[in-house]
């Protein structure tokens, strides 16, 4: 198979100029009613329908660096997933569940068709999301996914299952706790969050070859060279999603948005113009 793998050279990296930071619930955000929950979501701009589709324990806040940017070219709905965010907990999540949010949001906005952006959770979610809606989803921007826990590193996922709310270590709980306190609705729940999150982690597959080989939508994917996945793992997902785009930016770990707001803002709009 002829690969063709884009290659962003350092000196687009080199670009510094800094987009004006969108600060969370800045346009006082919205809630729309989803199956027996809520999900909360927020609104910038004009044009062709973008989803932005945040990670893990995140919130919409991961993207406060590129929603300003992105609006001048489409018109950003940005979610926080169920559970996350200022979203409400259900009682169960997977990365199909997340999707079946995701999909419903699209019906209830009664949106003809759609483009997404998702970073991490959000991009395996949308992987999904493109192989159940192709009737909606037109084209996909994904940053350090993974289609199954091959993609971790090795020992990722022994490791991940020995981690319980009250040892993990205390970076993590800094980062994680502070914001999910500050910003749930179900404050009190943070240890169930947690384990709901982690569960799903270690979960075999996100999606099999065999769906990622039917998905219709255009694909760019993408990774930071010193990223946590493996980057063998997003070439297999790239030779297996007919048509997609691979990406690979220099000098740029897991966190692209925060790190490469400048670059990731212009190959996005470069790729779903």
């Amino acid at each position: 198979m002829k690969i063709k793998i884009k290659v962003f050279a350092f000196l687009l990296c080199s670009l510094s100029t800094a987009f004006a930071q969108i600060p969370y619930g800045s346009n006082q955000g919205k809630y729309l009613k989803i199956k027996d929950s809520k999900v909360y979501y927020e609104e910038y701009g004009q044009g062709m329908p973008l989803l932005l589709l945040h990670g893990g324990f995140g919130s919409i806040s991961n993207f406060d660096k590129v929603i300003e940017p992105l609006s001048k070219h489409f018109k950003v709905y940005a979610i926080d997933s169920p559970g996350q965010g200022r979203s409400p907990q259900i009682d169960a999540i997977s990365y199909q569940i997340y999707a079946d949010y995701y999909s419903a949001f699209i019906d209830a906005m009664k949106l003809d068709s759609v483009n997404v952006l998702g970073w991490s959770d959000g991009g395996n979610s949308a992987y999904i999301l493109a192989y159940d809606r192709p009737d909606k989803v037109k084209k996909v921007v994904v940053s350090g996914s993974n289609s199954d826990t091959d993609g971790y590193p090795d020992g990722a996922v022994e490791h991940m299952k020995k981690w319980e709310p009250k040892t993990i270590s205390k970076e993590f709980t800094d980062y994680w706790l502070n914001d999910f306190k500050r910003l749930s609705p179900n404050k009190d729940t943070w240890e169930k969050s947690f384990i709901q999150l982690r569960d799903m982690w270690v979960t075999k597959s996100v999606i099999s070859d065999d769906h990622l080989a039917k998905i219709k939508s255009k694909f760019l994917i993408v990774y930071g060279d010193k990223d946590v996945t493996k980057l063998e793992h997003g070439l297999h997902i790239y030779r297996t999603i007919k048509g997609s785009q691979l990406a690979i930016l220099p000098n740029t770990t897991h966190s692209v948005f925060q790190e490469k707001p400048v670059l990731i803002s212009n190959l996005v709009v470069d790729f779903l113009k």
